[in-house]
């Protein structure tokens, strides 16, 4: 049974059913990697938020294979006024990284997966950027 309490993250995890439901807090400054399931349609959601803004390094989620993919969007406020730069994601998409800066990652930062298939990651993310912001999604695994 997935817990209601939220689950502070400071070390590199793979996720699992213990983390589902609830909001995972990434308080790692200094990155981390958190690796998802393999996704097969189960419903599961996973909600990441940035309890402490990366000041070096990546926070990264990651897909537990080369079959799965992520599918949706980041939408990150720029710091230069009242806009936002959104970010699709590709067909080989399977990895966000956040830099504490131009790809996210800074405090408040929410990101929702959910596995709607197999091989497919719904993400959606929210948050904030500094610089000129670039895309956080990229086919890394």
């Amino acid at each position: 049974m997935p817990s209601l309490q939220p689950i502070n993250i400071t070390a590199s995890t793979t996720l699992n059913d213990s983390h589902t439901e609830t909001i995972c807090t990434v308080n790692a400054a200094a990155g981390l990697t958190l690796t998802l399931p393999a996704s097969y349609g189960s419903g599961k959601t996973f909600n990441i938020m940035i309890g402490t803004t990366v000041t070096s390094n990546n926070v990264i989620i990651q897909v537990a294979n080369a079959s799965d993919t992520m599918a949706g969007v980041a939408v990150l406020a720029q710091d230069a006024g009242d806009t936002v730069a959104s970010f699709e994601t590709t067909a080989t998409s399977d990895t966000i990284t956040m830099n504490g800066s131009t790809k996210g990652g800074i405090k408040g930062d929410l990101i929702t997966l959910k596995d709607v298939q197999a091989n497919v990651w719904l993400v959606q993310m929210n948050g904030s950027g500094t610089g000129t912001e670039v895309t956080p999604f990229s086919a890394a695994v």
